[in-house]
């Protein structure tokens, strides 16, 4: 049975939920598929304009799967899916805005550097704790981060591991607007609903000229998961992993 809400067309913006097919505010490799095809899906029809990520009820997304970290068996398929899912993030042609009410965590925090907007509840939080796990972030965020966040910003907030606060994540660059009355998706919906009414060509050509030469990010991408592979198969960060997960439990 699955409990994951399927994306929904409401008007010209296709709403995409975070997270596991079987409910989990994470994602493993089938979720990494299906939002890869969702995405794909998305950009060659007419009918979708803009795109918003929303995560479940009172979370944004809490990362990766830790499960399949720890299982070797499954590391070929979980580097796959990962890298397809995050070229199509980072070359997806429309606008994408980002709902976040709740923790944004790990890849749940780094997927929101490809946002056009976030916008965020008061009580938003985020965390990149790919240090502390000995790993290296992903999703080409050590481009996309320094460029937002300014080198300074960006070392603290992902070498440090600190959580940063909605405040502070505005302050540095990363969050666009905070909710403090009201549905922080109503208020999402209501932006992407102002995009979807712009001339499309234009739209989607300035966002473009924005946004520039894709192909560094994939080839980041490309890069970061290179060294995040070789991180899952070295004994000391796997144990540090297993300890981790032991004391999540």
């Amino acid at each position: 049975m699955s409990f994951h809400p399927e994306p929904e067309l409401r008007g010209h913006t296709l709403v995409v939920t975070v997270s596991s097919h079987d409910g989990r505010p994470v994602l493993d490799r089938h979720a990494y598929a299906s939002l890869a095809k969702t995405l794909h899906d998305a950009a060659v029809n007419d009918e979708v304009r803009v795109v918003m990520l929303r995560g479940l009820a009172g979370c944004f997304c809490l990362g990766g799967d830790f499960s399949e970290f720890l299982d070797a068996t499954k590391h070929q398929q979980l580097i796959a899916a990962v890298t397809d899912m995050f070229r199509m993030l980072a070359t997806f042609p429309k606008p994408v805005l980002a709902c976040v009410d709740g923790d944004a965590v790990g890849v749940g925090c780094t997927i929101l550097f490809h946002c056009d907007m976030v916008i965020a509840s008061k009580g938003s939080t985020f965390r990149v704790p790919f240090v502390d796990f000995g790993l290296v972030p992903d999703a080409a965020t050590s481009i996309l981060a320094p460029q937002k966040l300014g080198y300074a910003g960006a070392f603290r907030f992902f070498c440090l591991g600190d959580t940063l606060g909605v405040e502070d994540a505005r302050a540095l660059g990363l969050v666009g607007e905070i909710v403090t009355e009201g549905s922080a998706e109503e208020a999402t919906m209501a932006r992407a609903k102002q995009l979807a009414k712009k001339p499309v060509a234009a739209l989607l050509q300035t966002r473009s000229l924005l946004k520039g030469d894709t192909d560094v990010l994939c080839d980041r991408i490309d890069h970061e998961i290179t060294l995040f592979q070789q991180a899952l198969q070295d004994d000391v960060t796997l144990k540090r992993l297993q300890r981790i997960a032991r004391l999540a439990a």
